[in-house]
């Protein structure tokens, strides 16, 4: 997982004093961004400071020095955001088994009413589905079983299946793009839960596994991930572009229900071809993990 003092140092990495106005009179540089000293006079902190916290050895740092950093460094809003997520957790350590996911009867009933016009899968914390419609299913990934959500220790990951599976790879033609969207959204969940230890074990294990995924995780990119295109070249109807867009759930704000729509006529004619394939092999229910039992 990553700490304040990574994330600050790649960062200011990717600040160049041209980029801000600072002048360097021409003195040889040895590093790619800004120096330590001249992020800290920007920010208004003093350089022993500053160094500290890239150190991670400084504790807790106010939310005003946080923004002025922010500020200097050229964040945007969501980067922001998981700079304050990180020095929220500094100097937390250990990790913990988080409970197991369980889509919200509510947003199951969404999902059904979507009926199968409209693909739509439901991810959770770490990208795994927890549902989706038989649609969404045979959008991206019918050569994966309609009910594997249900086994709950082994749900389909959709980073795993992005940079470890080649038939997803295959599926995708704009695949860097969203190669990278998922490794950025990764780390802004890291940011948010960096005690999951299920979430550890997969940033982990995807970078011991796919080299271009530590490439794009040492980079240091963070993001949101809301909308988007995804240009496929599908094995049962051909060419497609589809927009997608995230709900979030106010019942379970951790999960997100991504709906598919087209993004041209070509596009909604191989929807729907797809959605006639579905009807003929008969309906069903969205794929969901099992009722969790009381005592």
């Amino acid at each position: 997982m990553e700490s304040l003092g990574a994330f600050l140092k790649s960062r200011r990495d990717q600040v160049t004093p041209d980029a801000i106005g600072l002048r360097t009179y021409g003195s040889s540089r040895r590093v790619p961004g800004l120096r330590r000293e001249e992020l800290a006079h920007l920010a208004g902190v003093s350089a022993g400071y500053y160094t500290r916290l890239e150190q991670d050895q400084a504790g807790t740092a106010s939310a005003q020095v946080l923004d002025a950093l922010a500020r200097v460094l050229e964040l945007d809003d969501v980067e922001t955001a998981h700079l304050h997520n990180l020095a929220r957790q500094a100097g937390r350590t250990g990790l913990a088994e988080p409970p197991l996911e369980h889509p919200h009867p509510r947003v199951l009933a969404l999902l059904d009413s979507l009926a199968e016009a409209t693909p739509a899968v439901l991810l959770g914390r770490r990208g795994d589905v927890l549902a989706w419609n038989r649609t969404g299913h045979a959008l991206l990934a019918e050569h994966v079983d309609f009910d594997a959500p249900s086994a709950l220790e082994g749900r389909p990951s959709i980073p795993r299946m992005f940079f470890l599976d080649a038939l997803t790879r295959d599926l995708h033609r704009n695949w860097d793009e969203l190669a990278r969207v998922h490794v950025a959204y990764l780390r802004l969940t890291a940011g948010r839960f960096p005690n999951d230890a299920r979430l550890a074990n997969l940033i982990g294990e995807l970078a011991m596994r796919s080299d271009q995924f530590a490439q794009m995780w040492a980079t240091g990119e963070v993001a949101d991930c809301t909308t988007g295109d995804m240009h496929l070249q599908h094995p049962t109807v051909g060419t497609a572009s589809v927009a997608y867009q995230v709900w979030l759930q106010p019942d379970s704000p951790d999960h997100r229900l991504e709906i598919y729509t087209p993004n041209d006529v070509t596009s909604a004619d191989a929807l729907r071809r797809l959605t006639r394939r579905i009807a003929g092999e008969g309906s069903g229910r969205p794929a969901q993990a099992p009722e969790r039992r009381t005592a």
